[in-house]
């Protein structure tokens, strides 16, 4: 976006004129020196059979800053462990398989919750900070970069672009979110342009000044999966375990650090990924559920931030929202128009309809458990409770990847 205005409370790093990759890369290298990078891979194994993820492999192969990649993988079993070790053998960066399902990582999953430590179900927070754990007990890097593993559109600028406002020292920042625009022939994004910004925009109507809200509405995508983050904040911050993970993350990020320190940046020209389905008359799966977690996350934090909430004003955020999100519709709507994009405004307005039924949904969850389910403790928090814990995590995942190793030479 060709823009430089500098809205909001936290710092934009924009995208301007023509991006000369090799010239951040060689700054990185530099950096490097000082600021070694990670790079966290949330994956399922499922994705190694699509277009994205080898993209990705591709594009890897030619960044030379990275110090290690981390793959943090879901539901597979022995032989798909396997497979995916070969899969991703030709990174040239020293690189370690997460084996979520493995008997080590239960065993360690197992202890977490006998110890009252409840990390929430499998999905991508959990591995997410399984993943940071294993980082912080290599003591390799102090900074960490995390992107999805089904991006179509990847491309090396995207990673550098994230990872150099933190790996810069002389910027000073301690949290980047990267954004980007994303669209087809059609608008994309519509849990953010449709229900996460009508959202922000109604609570900030019936609550006033709330300067959270003002720092939530200052992302131009908040609920985008990439960021970039030194270790010392991975060990303060704690995260929801469900959809709620990128806006939960945010909000930890306000409480943690000073807001100086916060950026987000404009990473990729359009941003192109798999898209979940709307799921209208299910509110356990696709964009429904993934609403009704955020709401919630969101309805949590501000509780924490002493806004009282009461049925009577969640009556009135439903219609608030209601109105704010029709707005919105309208103005995507030309902004398609003089774009020569398509937009279906039936279908954007079942998606609000979608929306609204979330949001009524996250808001009965609230008010029947204020406090719903727990964060992901932090990392300082586990280590306090179970100092060897991070020593005896290294070193189940260093194990699991040397036996497919051994493995792989039988």
């Amino acid at each position: 976006m060709g823009d430089f205005h500098q809205p909001g409370l936290i710092s934009t790093l924009h995208r301007i004129g023509e991006v000369d990759v090799e010239r951040l890369e060689r700054e990185l290298l530099r950096h490097v020196a000082n600021r070694p990078i990670g790079l966290v891979l949330p994956c399922l194994y499922s994705e190694l059979e699509g277009q994205a993820v080898h993209t990705i492999v591709k594009e890897l192969q030619k960044v030379d800053y990275l110090d290690q990649i981390v793959l943090s993988m879901d539901r597979m079993d022995h032989d798909q462990f396997l497979h995916a070790a070969r899969f991703f053998s030709d990174l040239p960066q020293p690189t370690k398989i997460i084996w979520h399902d493995g008997p080590r990582m239960q065993k360690l999953l197992q202890e977490l919750g006998e110890t009252h430590l409840a990390v929430g179900e499998r999905g991508k927070g959990r591995g997410s900070w399984m993943a940071f754990g294993y980082i912080l007990a290599t003591k390799r890097v102090e900074v960490v970069a995390l992107h999805d593993c089904d991006i179509v559109s990847y491309s090396r600028e995207l990673l550098a672009r994230l990872c150099y406002p933190i790996a810069n020292p002389s910027l000073g920042y301690e949290f980047c979110k990267g954004y980007y625009a994303r669209y087809g022939r059609r608008l994309y994004g519509r849990v953010t342009r449709l229900f996460l910004t009508p959202l922000l925009s109604a609570l900030t109507q019936l609550t006033g000044h709330v300067r959270i809200l003002e720092y939530l509405s200052g992302f131009r995508y908040p609920l985008a999966g990439e960021f970039a983050i030194t270790t010392d904040l991975i060990r303060a911050n704690r995260i929801p375990a469900d959809w709620g993970l990128e806006i939960g993350t945010l909000c930890e990020v306000y409480r943690n650090c000073s807001l100086k320190r916060v950026c987000q940046v404009d990473l990729i020209e359009n941003y192109q990924h798999k898209h979940q389905d709307l799921s209208p008359e299910n509110p356990t799966e696709g964009l429904m559920k993934m609403a009704i977690d955020i709401g919630e996350t969101l309805f949590r934090t501000l509780a924490s931030e002493g806004v009282v909430m009461s049925d009577a004003f969640f009556r009135s955020l439903s219609s608030a929202y209601q109105r704010s999100a029709e707005d919105v519709i309208r103005r995507y709507n030309d902004d398609a128009a003089i774009n020569g994009l398509e937009l279906d405004r039936h279908a954007e307005n079942l998606a609000v309809t979608t929306f609204r039924k979330s949001l009524q949904i996250a808001s009965k969850n609230f008010l029947v458990d204020p406090h719903g389910a727990l964060l992901i403790p932090s990392w300082n928090r586990v280590i306090s409770a179970l100092p060897d814990f991070l020593e005896r995590l290294y070193q189940a995942v260093e194990e699991d990847n040397q036996m497919i190793l051994a493995e792989q030479v039988n």
